[in-house]
């Protein structure tokens, strides 16, 4: 079988993994748009920040390729698909036959068509990282457009280097997708202690040479503007082949499109009216494709949603329905502003259907598996919010936290296959990334993951 997936980001090099994990006979051969090899883009804004170097954050290397028999065609995007020949058709004019052919196109960021805005810096790729960072070596002040999730993060990170940011954000308060509007004023008021000055409800009417001119003429002076406004799916090259394509591409619960031999997954793909821009589901999505591909039996119902930030002094995780009030379901909530701490619970017949912590917390993962799970709300809700005040069981603590415990959602990792793979051998936490990828997701499951390693360690008398 000929295997061909166009895209070798995260999703694409995931499907690639997951199809030689399972068939060492396929013919694989992976298409993609940027030179360089696969990396972790969840991981760019600590690329931003300094606290990791680009090759820290790459997912294959190279050799693995090599090793693994797969033909990796980098800097080489696809441009057409030939369905009635099966090949796809690459800008410099090769034509690769496909037995199966996999879409992994991945998005694109939005960029505002104002005056200007060709002087600004899209956050999406390791090459804007890199260009950022050397605009910012120069820089005297920094604009960051765009208050979601990423624009949070690019803001963190350029403030963390020592340089001034304002951050302006359209709606009325930061990441309004995942947080309510207190929610969303706690995380301003955090991120303004930490050297970024936030702007909310104003828009940006042109890129200056020395600023961004919002609407009204009011100025945002800054030698370095960063755009984090959004992305949308990358779905023309599957539109131009007659390919069913709504917000993004649209598959079945095999991943497949409406021409049996082409799948999509990661951000292209559009399933049940949902297109996810989180990495989980991207390689929840690989996974499946993956048994399908080869000859297993597999189905995607949809992914649950766990957004986290995690940056210097920012800790924060979102999941499900935040935005609901008391006139749709029991919210409890605890907030201290002072100390930039916000927690609130949604609960609805008895089951979480969402949450926000922002702030440390020892809650995220009992919360997260609550939320994953969908079981009954211990009545103790007070516990839940603060662990440390319950006599029950606090599922964060390795001692007692179940062996059937989620430790790395990204890439479904429990405590009991970090268990088991420390007793075959791996005595630190990247020994256990080797064996189970844990921790190299969005990496904020790293903490739990050493915590885990460090107690086996000392209940077995090991010095690492």
């Amino acid at each position: 079988m000929r295997l061909v997936v166009v895209g070798n980001g995260m999703a694409g090099s995931r499907l690639v993994a997951e199809v030689r994990e399972r068939d060492p006979d396929v013919r694989i051969t992976v298409f993609g748009a940027e030179a360089c090899a696969p990396y972790n883009r969840v991981l760019l804004s600590n690329v931003l920040a300094g606290t990791s170097r680009p090759e820290q954050v790459r997912l294959l290397d190279p050799s693995w390729y090599r090793a693994h028999r797969v033909e990796a065609v980098l800097g080489s995007p696809v441009v057409s698909i030939d369905r009635d020949a099966g090949h796809v058709v690459t800008g410099d004019g090769r034509r690769e036959p496909y037995d199966v052919l996999v879409l992994a196109t991945g998005s694109e960021p939005v960029v505002p068509p104002v005056p200007g805005v060709e002087r600004a810096i899209p956050f999406r790729t390791l090459d804007d990282c890199e260009r950022i960072l050397r605009a910012a070596e120069g820089a005297r002040r920094a604009v960051v457009v765009g208050g979601g999730l990423l624009g949070v993060e690019a803001a963190r990170g350029l403030a963390g280097r020592g340089l001034p940011v304002t951050l302006l954000h359209l709606a009325g308060h930061l990441m309004e997708r995942q947080l309510d509007v207190e929610a969303g004023l706690v995380l301003g008021e955090t991120l303004a202690g930490l050297g970024v000055e936030i702007r909310t409800g104003v828009s940006a009417e042109a890129v200056l040479e020395d600023g961004v001119r919002l609407t009204g003429g009011e100025p945002a002076e800054a030698d370095l503007v960063v755009l984090a406004c959004g992305v949308r799916p990358l779905t023309g090259l599957a539109a131009e082949a007659g390919l069913e394509v709504r917000r993004g591409v649209v598959v079945d619960d095999e991943l497949r499109t409406d021409d049996p031999s082409i799948f999509a997954i990661g951000e292209c793909a559009e399933h049940d009216g949902t297109v996810y821009g989180l990495v989980a589901p991207a390689w929840e999505q690989a996974a499946v494709a993956a048994d399908v591909i080869t000859g297993g039996k597999a189905l995607y119902r949809g992914s649950r949603l766990v957004t986290r930030l995690k940056a210097r002094s920012v800790e924060l995780a979102a999941m499900g329905e935040t935005q609901l009030t008391e006139e749709d379901a029991e919210v409890v909530r605890f907030s201290h502003r002072a100390r930039g701490t916000y927690r609130k619970l949604v609960i609805r017949d008895g089951r979480l259907v969402g949450a926000i912590l922002l702030g440390e917390s020892d809650a995220v993962g009992t919360l997260t598996q609550l939320f994953d799970r969908g079981g009954p709300v211990p009545g103790d809700r007070a516990g839940l919010l603060f662990p440390g005040l319950s006599a029950a069981p606090v599922a964060g603590s390795p001692v007692l936290m179940p062996d059937a415990a989620t430790v790395c959602r990204c890439n479904d990792v429990t405590k009991g296959q970090i268990r088991a793979c420390w007793e075959a051998g791996a005595r630190d936490v990247a020994g256990v990334a080797a064996a189970t990828r844990a921790t190299t997701g969005c990496g904020t499951c790293r903490d739990a993951v050493e915590g885990i390693v460090g107690w086996l360690c000392e209940q077995e008398g090991i010095t690492v």
